[in-house]
């Protein structure tokens, strides 16, 4: 029975997980506290606990029998913790098929605005960027079948612009020339589901859909699309933000996401935040 086992069974790894249990797939991974881990063993699903200060009670057996392995799990400032506890292990799994590491396209830093693609150079402008680029060094040198999935700003149901707007928080950030791209999780889980049945060690995608785009846009889009009146719009030097949501806005790319078009065969269900938006307003995707 194929296994997938998942370092950091949040948003993005469940989506995923859904989509494999149908199929056979035998699902486990780690949370960081025990009420998820509950819910999800409810789930039947077989979860243990991990974060930076609490390693795996016992990784050998925990990993045993594992063909796919995934890590969602974000570096901290002292490294990847994965790696750092069980980066010894990881390295030696018999068995294993395929393995993905969930980057983001933050290790390209700013473009001002160009179109790269998975060929531009790693060139991160902060510090999250920069433990990224160094966590993909890291998992790239364990010598597994590996494969980086650099994912754009993720929404989906309970994490998107009508989310924001129903809950006042949404803001139209006006900065000229500013761009985002996204995806909906469920695309994320199509690309890794691909990549899982045509492997490819080494490779890198960008998981971003067809249309970078202007958050205000987005934000505007929405608001007409619930009925719902629009946030007037502010420059971004009023905005009011934290430093680490500002620091996202320091940096402007538009991401190509040709090869997994091309290498997967991936047909986006979700193209643009539109088609996004309209399904999770219509309960879909859900």
């Amino acid at each position: 029975m194929p296994r997938l086992f998942c370092f950091g069974l949040g948003y993005s790894a469940l989506a995923l997980a859904r989509r494999l249990r149908p199929r056979g797939f035998a699902i486990a991974g780690t949370v960081r506290n025990e009420a998820k881990a509950e819910a999800l063993r409810a789930a039947g699903i077989e979860v243990h606990l991990f974060d930076r200060g609490r390693p795996l009670t016992d990784p050998v057996a925990a990993l045993a029998g594992t063909t796919h392995l995934l890590s969602s799990v974000p570096p901290d400032a002292g490294g990847d913790a994965v790696i750092d506890h069980h980066g010894a292990l990881l390295s030696g799994l018999s068995g294993l098929l395929w393995a993905g590491y969930l980057s983001t396209t933050g290790v390209y830093g700013d473009r001002g605005g160009n179109w790269i693609d998975e060929g531009a150079e790693i060139a991160p402008t902060g510090a999250r960027g920069q433990r990224r680029a160094a966590a993909e060094a890291a998992w790239s040198a364990l010598g597994l079948p590996l494969h980086i999935f650099r994912l754009a700003g993720i929404y989906g149901p309970g994490r998107s612009a009508l989310d924001q707007l129903r809950a006042g928080r949404a803001q139209a950030v006006v900065k000229p020339g500013q761009v985002f791209s996204r995806i909906h999780v469920e695309d994320i889980a199509a690309v890794l589901d691909a990549s899982i049945a045509r492997p490819h060690p080494g490779a890198a995608y960008n998981v971003c859909d067809d249309e970078p785009a202007p958050p205000w846009e987005v934000i505007e889009f929405a608001a007409d699309l619930a009925g719902l009146p629009r946030p007037p719009r502010i420059a971004f030097e009023d905005a009011e933000m934290s430093a680490m949501a500002r620091s996202f806005w320091a940096e402007s790319k538009r991401v190509s996401n040709r090869r997994l078009h091309d290498e997967l065969g991936v047909r986006l269900a979700y193209p643009t935040y539109r088609e996004g938006l309209r399904a999770l307003l219509a309960g879909e995707g859900a």
